[in-house]
């Protein structure tokens, strides 16, 4: 059905809208997220109408929706623009018409082998608000390459109307959080319609009544993401806002959320007449799809070993995190409410039901579905090598007899989607110096080793070019924050708007849970304070992040941060940025100098902001955990503390500040001011050739998605009994 001619490529709004004849081709490039990276792509819009892009945030279906006829009028006349425009055309044709990609070329007899690829959010643009954070933006990534590789794929998630919240910070430091609703008249989305060209709905068993969801289509390059809303007339006021937010609600939002992700995901491919081989579980949230595939091989004959072994065959899991809040549970009183109903459809009695995601605990039982998870799944898998040891250990209860190294957890260590991160400036220079197709082999290390060649002057123009666009960045937003909002002063300074373009900047952006440890480098503040006042050789930091709207913990460390650089000592050069969000995002990790990250190892699963850092010549400066453990090689970056294990916390904390405070001064500072600020200093490019020719090929989705294909959506063999 995804290919029926009944099913609209344009979304409705667009087909309306009326262009001249000449730019009408701007319609599908607006439909397609593949757009968002393309480098070309937003330029077209930018020389149409700089102002009205800027005002709807890089939206191009809101801008075709809004730009005057006039102004398209003009734009037919701009060589300039037809010449983009056509280039950009005819790339997304081809894009599209490429019948040798990477998959096809290397499996052709496996073109059927469909992979249905579930989680709760994609960040693939900040004007398509369906994500909260790093899960999100890795699953966004993905989609991106299993395009890019030409993957017979498919992802499903929902349809927020809301998405994640606005952050705002007070003047005293404290977040608050606001949410804006979205029309989806101003998303890429075409909704799905049944045989009577009526809207395509699914509905799933709730405690009560029958909630329904609409089935809509994103299309992402080649493969279309399903995404499911239930802000519908058919439910209650209450069940209409169920996809209204990403980890909304308490437990009955989140276990209804992650009914309708599940078992409603299930329906809806079924709906869709789509027949995965392969169905990947990207974290715990959607596990319950293993369940609604039970009941339909026990609908239709099966006996309940068989249907469990059928689905397990076919399922794998991917976990995201070794931190107990990221691991979903749900109490044993929620699950009788909302399966009562459902565990006799599998032939099971209550407590065989349990059975399944029993997690007993010191204090109390609860139904883990990171259990669920594993015991359904015949491929599990960590995010780099050390969370993959972190995990077998965690979860080593779950395989007895056997020894921690053996336990069936492997490692698929994340990587970024090279072509959305990269900066155009850096894209521009890669484009004379690593060879003409060097895009289409992102994953080999000898493409990247022409870089080492690559003139000093011209790496270093790109980098001071990138800062100052970031500092730009965040004069403007700081100028529009005091007359829009007429903020005090003092919060103006915060926002950045004192940056120094030539100045030695750190990065630190994440979402602020407590084990991410955001105050770190406040631990000693006259040390801190004499590097930002060094009047030779001076250090400004850049915060940003948000805290979950219900952890008053990660609030509180925001709290800190602001307080602190609100202090006239400090002189503007530690500010915070507020609102952190994909575009914000790309700005930082192209902009800064060094990227910091300082987790309490071994918490970082881990974490994909530096990757994206390290492809712009940012080099990173992190705690030996997640994928910094494996990137790290003594000559591409720096690390704080040792592989050293803690039982005490605030001893870890100690030595890691310690260790933080002797780098920047004995190491970072003297490097990058060595040669002086005007010019390039030798010591530091030296440094950054390494980490680009190291960490961009290593650290690509290019090869991440590669080793999904060739060592779990093929493998049609279990690689262990599940418990």
């Amino acid at each position: 059905m995804l290919t029926d001619a009944r099913h609209a490529t344009l979304p409705p709004v667009l087909a309306e809208v009326a262009l001249p004849r000449r730019l009408e081709g701007l319609k599908a490039l607006a439909s397609n997220m593949w757009w968002t990276w393309y480098p070309d792509s937003p330029e077209i819009f930018k020389r149409i109408d700089n102002t009205l892009w800027i005002e709807t945030y890089h939206n191009p279906v809101k801008f075709l929706r809004q730009v005057k006829r006039k102004t398209l009028n003009a734009a037919v006349h701009n060589r300039a623009v037809l010449s983009l425009y056509d280039r950009t055309l005819a790339a997304f044709e081809a894009y599209l018409a490429r019948a040798d990609t990477w998959y096809a070329a290397t499996h052709p007899d496996r073109a059927d082998h469909f992979i249905a690829y579930f989680s709760t959010e994609f960040g693939l643009h900040e004007s398509f608000p369906t994500y909260a954070g790093g899960l999100g933006i890795l699953s966004g990534d993905h989609a991106k390459e299993a395009s890019d590789l030409g993957l017979p794929f498919v992802g499903v998630g929902f349809l927020y109307n809301q998405g994640y919240f606005s952050q705002h910070i007070t003047e005293d430091g404290w977040q608050e959080a606001g949410y804006r609703r979205y029309s989806f008249e101003d998303v890429p989305v075409i909704p799905f319609t049944d045989e009577q060209g009526q809207p395509l709905i699914i509905s799933v068993d709730l405690p009560g009544r029958a909630l329904h969801a609409r089935v809509w289509r994103i299309q992402v390059g080649r493969i279309p993401l399903i995404l499911l809303d239930s802000d519908i007339e058919q439910n209650a006021p209450a069940d209409r806002d169920l996809t209204a937010r990403v980890y909304g609600g308490d437990l009955d939002t989140r276990i209804s959320q992650e009914i309708i992700l599940g078992i409603g995901g299930v329906r809806a491919l079924r709906a869709l007449n789509i027949q995965p081989k392969v169905w990947h579980m990207n974290e715990g949230h959607s596990a319950f799809l293993a369940l609604e595939r039970m009941r339909e091989h026990i609908a239709a004959g099966l006996s309940l070993d068989e249907a469990e072994a059928r689905v397990r065959a076919a399922t794998v899991f991917t976990t995201h995190t070794p931190v107990p809040a990221g691991n979903e549970e749900f109490p044993d009183w929620l699950i009788d409410r909302y399966f009562n109903q459902y565990w006799g459809q599998l032939g099971l009695d209550r407590e065989r039901f349990i059975d399944l995601a029993r997690h007993a605990q010191s204090w109390g039982q609860t139904f883990s579905m990171s259990m669920l998870a594993i015991r359904m799944s015949h491929a599990r898998n960590g995010v780099s090598e050390l969370h993959g040891r972190v995990s077998r250990a965690m979860w080593q209860f779950l395989f007895p007899n056997t020894a921690v190294e053996q336990v069936p957890i492997r490692a698929i260590t994340n990587g970024v989607h090279t072509a959305t991160w990269l900066a155009r400036r850096m894209r521009s220079l890669y484009d004379r110096y690593l060879g003409p197709n060097w895009m289409d082999n992102l994953d080999d290390p000898s493409t990247w080793q022409p870089i080492y060649a690559a003139p000093d002057d011209e790496l270093w123009g790109a980098r001071r070019h990138l800062k100052r666009k970031l500092a730009a960045f965040a004069r403007e937003r700081a100028r529009v924050q005091w007359l829009t909002t007429r903020r005090h002063p003092v919060q103006i300074v915060a926002g950045g708007v004192l940056l120094d373009p030539y100045m030695l900047t750190l990065g630190f952006a994440r979402r602020f849970a407590t084990y991410k440890r955001g105050s770190l480098i406040l631990r000693d503040p006259e040390r801190l304070m004499r590097l930002v006042n060094d009047v030779e050789r001076p250090v400004q930091i850049i915060f940003a992040g948000k805290a979950h709207p219900m952890d008053e913990p990660g609030k509180l460390i925001i709290q800190q941060v602001y307080r602190t650089l609100k202090k006239a000592e400090y002189g503007g050069r530690i500010v915070f940025l507020e609102d952190y969000d994909i575009n914000l995002a790309r700005y930082l990790v192209q902009g800064v100098d060094v990227w910091l990250n300082n987790p309490r190892r071994p918490l970082e699963a881990s974490g994909t902001s530096g990757m994206k850092a390290a492809l712009n010549g940012v080099l990173n400066f992190s705690v030996l955990d997640g994928w910094w453990q494996e990137g790290f090689n003594g000559e591409n970056g720096w690390a704080i503390g040792d592989e050293a294990e803690f039982t005490n916390a605030d001893e870890q904390d100690a030595r890691d500040a310690a260790s933080l405070y002797d780098t920047l001064e004995n190491q970072i500072v003297p490097l990058f001011y060595e040669d002086g600020a005007a010019e390039p200093p030798a010591g530091w490019l030296k440094m950054m050739k390494n980490s680009i020719a190291t960490l961009a090929p290593a650290f690509s989705t290019r090869r991440m998605v590669k080793q999904y294909v060739e060592e779990v959506y093929l493998d049609a063999e279990p690689v262990a009994t599940a418990p």
